[in-house]
């Protein structure tokens, strides 16, 4: 297939997924809800099963693969040459909630599909790739145990910041990206957890394979772009 034809495949794909997304806070994260979409869309049952061979699971990694990838393009484009790196990093992840502004409710549903035990380690590799991309949008190329670390506390304020920015009500999440400074602070301050995250180092596989190991099934080859 030609670079042409599969930019195609992977325009469809993310014109569907997010047709879903306007179906999800009724129906969850469902194959009910990439029906919908696709009827939205004028594709027929055959084609969205061949567009999104995984079902919801390949629709939800498609989703987080999409936020990243407008967090990064957002991130590109804010002037950023006065911040400090922790403030850069809490930017990208007040950047990528702002785009997920929309699908507020798909992200509600989104944490509880990927709290189920058979979701478990689909939840750990899309933090982590979220996690991975924005230290590399900082210029980070780490792969000693500081890579670990760097992915970690974020993972964490990455983690607690979604779960504040679900029940935030103030006026243009502003209280969210509050939330964001002040975690992003806190875990500077936690030299302990630094050397818990050593001990545990060694049980972890290689940085780059974990981390870039993870696609969802069908013909999106890449990430993050």
């Amino acid at each position: 297939m030609t670079d042409e034809g599969i930019a195609e495949i992977e325009a469809l794909r993310d014109a569907l997924m997010l047709a879903t997304l306007r179906h999800v806070p009724f129906d969850g994260w469902t194959g009910r809800a990439i029906r919908a979409g696709a009827r939205e869309l004028g594709f027929d049952e055959a084609t969205a099963d061949n567009l999104l061979p995984g079902g919801p699971e390949e629709a939800m990694a498609l989703f987080h693969h999409w936020a990243d990838r407008e967090m990064l393009q957002r991130y590109e484009a804010a002037p950023k040459d006065d911040l400090r790196t922790r403030d850069r990093a809490a930017l990208a992840l007040k950047l990528r909630l702002r785009a997920c502004l929309p699908w507020r409710e798909a992200v509600r549903q989104g944490v509880g599909f990927l709290a189920q035990p058979q979701h478990a380690v689909m939840a750990t590799r899309l933090t982590w790739r979220t996690c991975d991309a924005v230290w590399h949008a900082l210029g980070d190329a780490s792969t000693d145990f500081n890579y670990y670390t760097k992915r970690g506390l974020l993972a964490a304020v990455y983690g607690a910041a979604v779960m504040y920015w679900l029940s935030d009500k103030s006026e243009n999440m502003a209280a969210t990206e509050a939330f964001i400074d002040r975690r992003i602070a806190d875990v500077m301050q936690v030299p302990r957890l630094m050397g818990e995250l050593r001990k545990a180092a060694g049980r972890f596989p290689n940085p780059l394979r974990f981390a870039r190991g993870f696609r969802p099934t069908g013909p999106r080859r890449g990430f993050p772009r």
